[in-house]
């Protein structure tokens, strides 16, 4: 993987092969961003492709006050909400100012491994049916690895917000999967 800065030098000049390797580095992230808050596939196919634009058009500007990778998420959420506002589609809880579980599968056991990616699948299932916000937090902290600063730059949400989110967002996603399981115990 190549050096942020050095990547955004060379599509800066020109370099078409780097725009695309800055698109192969980020393109996980930027699904994972639009995938929690835009529900219908070709508008997330759409608003992915727009993600990428914007960071192609703005990059120029970009500092490095932050990671690349915050600066393209914060792009990708921004997009995300600005679709849904002007679609009308109502967000619970964004605010208005400025993976989740271990991919450990062994190939040794075959029964255990389809266990592990039948639990995988559930877990995935349940936190799409958690309140947006709380699904945008949990993808950026637990799949995209960022720290609640990097989720502060990239939500706008204030730390303790992102905090209590996550919080929350864990707690809920436990009962869901205690209720799924039909089991009182789940760690």
């Amino acid at each position: 993987m190549m050096d942020d800065r050095v990547l955004v030098s060379q599509v800066l000049s020109g370099d078409r092969t780097a725009f695309r390797q800055l698109i192969k580095q980020h393109e996980r992230l930027v699904a994972h961003m639009v995938a929690r808050l835009i529900d219908d596939k070709e508008d997330r196919e759409e608003l992915c492709q727009d993600v990428f634009l914007r960071v192609y058009e703005k990059l120029g500007e970009f500092n490095f006050q932050s990671k690349l990778s915050t600066w393209v998420a914060t792009i990708a959420y921004r997009l995300g909400v600005n679709h849904l506002r002007k679609k009308k589609i109502k967000i619970s809880d964004i605010p208005e100012e400025g993976s989740f579980t271990a991919h450990f599968i062994s190939d040794e056991n075959p029964e255990e491994s389809l266990e592990d990616k039948e639990m995988n699948m559930l877990v995935l299932k349940l936190v799409d049916q958690l309140p947006t916000q709380y699904k945008i937090v949990l993808t950026l902290y637990h799949v995209d690895q960022m720290n609640y600063q990097e989720i502060e730059n990239v939500t706008g949400m204030p730390e303790g917000t992102v905090k209590n989110y996550l919080f929350r967002a864990r707690h809920l996603l436990k009962e869901k999967v205690k209720k799924y399981l039909g089991k009182e115990e789940w760690i």
